[in-house]
């Protein structure tokens, strides 16, 4: 039985990307030794992280002005390290809370300054974006999660603000084109659209950083990142390659436009099967709705079981829904194939005939 893999991080990877890492693991180009087993400050392993981080250059077409980072942890670190090396005590930032993870981020930001709420949207479950209110004059910089994995929401409209925009793209990231030199820093855990779990992504705009009054440590410290190229310590060699061949492989098969283009066939197919069987329904407002996780539920919750059921034993893998959300999720990153949608899609049909 072929298996549809919908997990919403870890998540799936394409099929030469993990034949490549397989490989790599008993011999990594040609060399007699594993990937697993090289120096991280050796020639060969520095080839990886110059293809990585020009990849994510290409790809984003940023400026000079930025510098791309390979760091330990996922997104959860950055939740503190970006406040770390952005705020002073008395300094403001602002969040956008749209669900769970904005809401973490802005929770750590207090331990460094203070934080303003430019948008909170608890009142209606996170089951839509708002647009941030005006800013405080001394805000420091506005920080958005682009993808909400829980509630199933995203940002289609990047706000337009005249503070530095800081986004965490963990959930979409290199999933379509935009205007990626409009934000001034940019993370991202590796595990959904970018690699293997292990390693975070973090773009910089170099003119933020380095202006806090006081030190802070030095594993945290971006400049100090920024000067060790990625290699102030150990970096997660194996997560980095991984990353970079998953980089490589969207490069080959066509860029941000290509996975756009694949990422709108595969959410247009599900959302409009959604809206045409009435046993499901979606709280997500339809302007609001993530290509990358789709959220819903049955519409009589005692068809929930069943449903979930019938998914695993047709092989749709990781579409229970988050344990605060409940209901059922269906993750459409750029690995996943149109196909696999399709086959969803097709089981619920044949559920709502069974059940409708």
């Amino acid at each position: 039985m072929k298996l549809h893999n919908f997990n919403s991080g870890p998540s799936i990877l394409p099929v030469s990307v993990l034949e490549e890492a397989a490989n790599a693991i008993h011999n990594f180009n040609n060399t007699g030794l594993s990937i697993l087993e090289i120096g991280h400050r050796t020639a060969a392993f520095g080839e990886v992280m110059d293809e990585a981080r020009s990849s994510v250059k290409q790809l984003m077409q940023l400026s000079n002005e930025y510098e791309v980072l390979f760091l330990h942890g996922g997104a959860t670190t950055q939740f503190m390290q970006v406040p770390m090396n952005l705020l002073d005590a008395t300094d403001t930032a602002a969040y956008c809370i749209n669900g769970i993870w904005g809401k973490k981020a802005a929770k750590e930001a207090t331990f460094f300054g203070n934080v303003f709420t430019a948008a909170d949207t608890t009142d209606c479950d996170h089951t839509c974006i708002r647009m941030p209110a005006q800013l405080p004059v001394d805000t420091k910089y506005l920080h958005i999660t682009t993808n909400n994995t829980v509630e199933g929401t995203q940002w289609h409209q990047i706000p337009e603000v005249d503070v530095p925009l800081v986004a965490d793209m963990s959930s979409d990231i290199f999933s379509r084109p935009m205007d990626y030199n409009r934000f001034a820093c940019i993370y991202a855990g590796a595990q959904k659209n970018m690699g293997a779990a292990g390693v975070n992504l973090v773009v910089l705009r170099k003119d933020i950083v380095g202006k806090r009054k006081k030190g802070i440590p030095a594993i945290m410290d971006y400049q100090q990142h920024i000067a060790a190229g990625s290699l102030m310590n150990t970096p997660p060699v194996f997560s980095v390659y991984v990353s970079m061949l998953t980089l490589r492989w969207i490069i080959r098969e066509g860029g941000l436009p290509e996975m756009e283009r694949r990422n709108r066939a595969k959410t247009t197919l599900l959302y409009d099967t959604l809206n045409n069987h009435p046993l499901f329904t979606i709280r997500v407002s339809p302007e609001s709705r993530s290509w990358m996780n789709a959220v819903f539920f049955l519409a009589n919750p005692a068809l929930e079981a069943p449903f979930l059921e019938l998914c695993k034993e047709q092989g749709m893998i990781g579409v229970k829904g988050y344990r605060t959300v409940g209901g059922i999720r269906v993750s459409m990153y750029n690995a996943l194939e149109l196909s696999s949608v399709q086959a969803f899609c097709d089981l619920i049909h044949y559920f709502t005939e069974k059940n409708g």
